[in-house]
């Protein structure tokens, strides 16, 4: 299984990441993971995942298959799941290869450039990508391991806050809001509308739309914590 895809997985089956790789995750990885997590915080969790995988790699035919079955409330992030599942219930696989490619990748650059960096200063460079690891560096469980790329994407940056709520990475929720405030409310929603409105995009436009209403829920849940 592609290590992109085991917390995915296991967020979809129930089983251990240590199971499904045993060569990735230890034993202290899947004692911190499997210790009792606010349900409010595991729900944040799963939905920063959901996206840090959705963004890292287009999805397997089984994962679109595992997100088809997602139910939606009557409540506007009960919408956005509900659309999401839909778009990937009539998902061709091969098709929405092709779309990831023309979105983020492309020949020369994708249509989308979802780097930190780009929406921060219009430019690739590595300062915000200093910025994030001298942040980090404040605790030694809080997510640095994550850090190898040159540049920050919105896959890195989710699954740090991942991270964060489930219990794996140490911080508090002033910690935490810092975190959101300096690194991903500054861009990732402006990304987020751009992919929305992409014109290659056609599976991605619900990622993009949940995405955004996620961020949006943070921000507000954020703001009255404090």
């Amino acid at each position: 299984m592609p290590a992109q895809r085991v917390i995915a997985v296991e967020t979809a089956t129930g089983i251990s990441r240590r199971e499904l790789r045993p060569d990735l995750y230890d034993e202290s990885d899947v004692a911190v993971a499997d210790r009792a997590v606010d349900p409010v915080d595991a729900a944040r969790a799963h939905e920063y995942q959901l996206l840090a995988t959705l963004l890292s790699a287009p999805p397997s035919k089984k994962l679109l298959s595992t997100i088809a079955r997602l139910e939606g409330d009557d409540t506007p992030l009960g919408r956005a799941h509900a659309a999401l599942a839909g778009a990937a219930g009539n998902a061709v696989p091969g098709h929405v290869e092709r779309e990831y490619f023309d979105l983020f990748i492309g020949v020369g650059r994708g249509e989308i450039l979802p780097y930190a960096s780009y929406y921060l200063t219009g430019f690739l460079h590595e300062r915000p990508l200093a910025r994030l690891r001298t942040d980090l560096t404040t605790s030694e469980s809080s997510g640095s391991r994550t850090i190898r790329s040159r540049k920050i994407t919105q896959r890195t940056l989710c699954e740090i806050m991942a991270g964060f709520a489930d219990g794996r990475f140490a911080a508090s929720e002033d910690q935490q809001k810092q975190f959101f405030d300096k690194h991903i409310a500054a861009w990732m929603g402006r990304m987020f509308a751009d992919l929305e409105n992409a014109e290659a995009a056609n599976f991605y436009r619900p990622v993009a739309a949940l995405g955004r209403l996620f961020l949006q829920i943070e921000t507000e849940a954020f703001t009255f914590a404090n």
